[in-house]
């Protein structure tokens, strides 16, 4: 198993399929938890030193912090729409229940300012349908610079593939600071629709140092710790779900990155080909098509 490629089961934590710190990741900032919630049983999660959103995987859930109390709808997958959201801040006792049941994960990061919770409606998520042709896909923008400002280290956001189709392309990098882009840390959260579905993942360095050409499964993490990364391709059969999160030293949060100089080009290509019909896959109304 490639040290930095964690198959669903190797980071779960009693019933909860992913406990990931920095301390276990091997970095300083970038974490990320799933919790299994029990119908009905309340669940409290402290948060320590990291803020984190509460992003309904599957099924809803209450979350109740500093007083405050926010109801997230939530969805019956990553597939059927986009969520309502909860942003938690650092050294705070989080009371998570759903009366029915639910998957929820929490992208977290270290930082440094404790801000106030706040609630994401689903309604003012921006979907974006990025690429073209084979390498369209859907990003969902729900915690990224620009859209939501209220977090100090903390992005996020979600990418649905359709089947056969490519994202994360080109391939990019964000490990230094430079004219282009910023150090951040990023984890690959995985979903893929469809028994048996699987998808495919590559990481690699210019140097030749990290060259890490995985297959991907429903629940597996991938961690970016440098390099370039991506494609994601999702086999025909099996569309893709990932979610995103990043954090890292700068001053001010950003996403930037820089392509790798030799696939850059394909970029150009999109303003001849047109997008797939099948995106976007989800709104904040459920299913588009």
């Amino acid at each position: 198993m490639s040290d930095l490629h964690y198959p669903l089961g190797t980071l779960a934590d009693g019933d909860d399929p992913v406990l990931l710190t920095p301390e276990r990741a091997g970095w300083t900032y970038t974490g990320l938890r799933v919790l299994r919630l029990a119908p009905g049983v309340p669940r409290t999660v402290s948060t320590g030193e990291v803020e984190a959103f509460v992003l309904p995987l599957s099924g809803g859930c209450s979350v109740s912090v500093d007083g405050d109390h926010f109801v997230l709808r939530g969805r019956d997958s990553v597939f059927s729409r986009v969520t309502d959201f909860a942003y938690v801040p650092r050294d705070a006792e989080v009371e998570l229940f759903a009366a029915e049941g639910a998957e929820v994960a929490l992208p977290m990061a270290r930082c440094d300012r404790r801000l106030a919770p706040r609630y994401g409606p689903a309604e003012d998520v921006p979907v974006e349908v990025r690429g073209a042709g084979r390498a369209t896909r859907q990003v969902t923008n729900f915690g990224v610079p620009g859209v939501w400002e209220h977090a100090d280290r903390l992005n996020a956001c979600e990418l649905i593939t359709p089947d056969g189709n490519w994202s994360s392309y080109p391939p990019h990098k964000h490990d230094e600071a430079g004219e282009c882009e910023v150090v951040n840390e990023e984890v690959y959260y995985f979903r893929i629709s469809g028994e048996g579905g699987f998808g495919l993942h590559r990481t690699y360095t210019a140097d030749g140092a990290l060259d890490e050409n995985v297959a991907v499964r429903d629940g597996d993490v991938f961690l970016i710790p440098r390099g370039y990364h991506g494609p994601c391709v999702a086999a025909p059969g099996y569309p893709m779900y990932y979610l995103n999160v990043l954090a890292g030293p700068a001053e001010e949060r950003s996403m930037a990155f820089c392509d790798d100089p030799a696939h850059g080009w394909v970029r150009d290509t999109w303003r001849e080909q047109e997008q797939d019909s099948r995106c976007p896959v989800t709104s904040a109304e459920g299913v588009c098509r």
